[in-house]
């Protein structure tokens, strides 16, 4: 017989249960808002956290109907927040042999650096973290076009021996804002395992517009070279990380660049077919991406096609195109799948080295969570790429 005390448990384990469910959804579902796409980051990259309190909500299911409903609800919203994780797994199985078919299967970079990662995706490391430890950081102030003060924070091992090839971060925020400083641990991870990372600053819109950012991304790269005598660095490997609209320039920089030295470049969810972009605008409640490219660009398509052209990485794949790695969340609200997809097809025709990381589950700016499945198999996808073009 079902009591009061029973009947108010069954609510609260109901209302519980919804609460789960519904945190679920957001990890799986389109995002509407900028908030729910934050929140959904979160929850896709870590909600197995929220796996273990759920699980309490399973005993004493056979209490009450209610109890009964809310024990369903509730493995359905444990489903739900371990889809991401699933889904991670199941891309983790092959990613391997595949980064092996594409780019061959290179050798650690150094007998002096800590270990790579062994697999894609760890359970361990989903609960620990990821550690990188001995390295050194210190900001860097040098001269960039018309004698403007530009900044970089250097990132390199404590110990290491001989020449380290470069890395340069280049921060996303829409070209109108982000900083150096975002997003420091793929910086600190490759710069314990014998990378020289340079995270630049750049100047933003609206205050200059394209192509300022390039130009400052070609001065940091003019300046590191000159660490060679000082910092160990070697000038002669170099590659180009962007993220969001720090990818578009990265990719910009390294297609244009007649640089040998830039052997590689990564785009994390980057734009890259920009009139496109223009003309095919996202969700308003979560990004004025049309306004955006027009605050860079100075106009529309219709008034400034020209830099629309001229800031298209597409427009300037040809054989010499350094090796790309394209990292892409198909549930991208920000950046659709279709950039790296229609620079993936410009590559292909050159024949350009390049690979596609397609994570299902994934939103934009999913890494900010470094030990989630989007950070755990993009690391280690970041790591075998460098490692085979430099």
């Amino acid at each position: 017989m079902t009591g009061p005390k029973h009947t108010s448990n069954g609510v609260a384990h109901l209302l519980a249960a919804t609460i789960i469910t519904s945190v679920g959804l957001v990890a799986l579902l389109p995002q509407p808002t900028a908030l729910v796409w934050q929140v959904s980051v979160i929850i896709g990259e870590a909600g197995y956290w929220l796996v273990i309190p759920a699980t309490l909500l399973l005993i004493g299911w056979k209490q009450s109907p209610l109890r009964t409903v809310a024990t369903v609800m509730t493995l359905v919203g444990i489903t739900l927040l371990l889809t991401p994780l699933a889904q991670g797994f199941v891309l983790a199985r092959s990613l391997p042999d595949r980064l092996t078919a594409r780019f061959g299967h290179p050798q650690p970079r150094s007998p002096f650096a800590d270990n790579t990662r062994a697999t894609p995706l760890s359970v361990i490391s989903l609960i620990t973290g990821i550690s990188s430890t001995n390295i050194i950081v210190d900001e860097h102030v040098y001269p960039g076009v018309d004698g403007t003060e530009l900044r970089l924070d250097l990132y390199r091992p404590a110990f290491a021996e001989g020449a380290l090839p470069i890395v340069v971060m280049i921060h996303g925020g829409s070209w109108i804002g982000g900083d150096k400083r975002d997003l420091p641990a793929l910086n600190e991870y490759l710069a314990a395992r014998d990378y020289v990372v340079a995270a630049i600053s750049y100047r933003l819109a609206p205050h200059v517009r394209f192509p300022a950012a390039q130009q400052d991304v070609d001065e940091a790269v003019r300046y590191l070279k000159g660490l060679r005598d000082t910092h160990g660095v070697d000038p002669t490997r170099i590659a180009l990380i962007g993220r969001s609209a720090g990818a578009q320039i990265a990719l910009l920089a390294a297609y244009t660049s007649a640089d040998p030295a830039i052997r590689g470049v990564v785009s994390f969810y980057g734009p890259a077919a920009l009139r496109w972009g223009d003309a095919n605008p996202k969700k308003s409640g979560v990004v004025d991406s049309s306004g955006i490219l027009e605050v860079y660009l100075g106009g529309p398509p219709s008034t400034h096609g020209a830099q629309y052209d001229a800031a298209e990485p597409s427009q300037f794949v040809s054989d010499r195109t350094p090796p790309t790695l394209f990292i892409q969340g198909l549930r991208d609200e920000l950046v659709s799948p279709f950039h790296a997809e229609f620079l993936s097809a410009r590559l292909l025709e050159a024949d350009v080295p390049h690979f596609v990381l397609r994570m299902p589950w994934a939103a934009h700016s999913c890494d900010y969570v470094f030990r989630g499945p989007c950070g755990q198999i993009s690391t280690f996808t970041v790591e075998r790429f460098l490692a085979a073009v430099l």
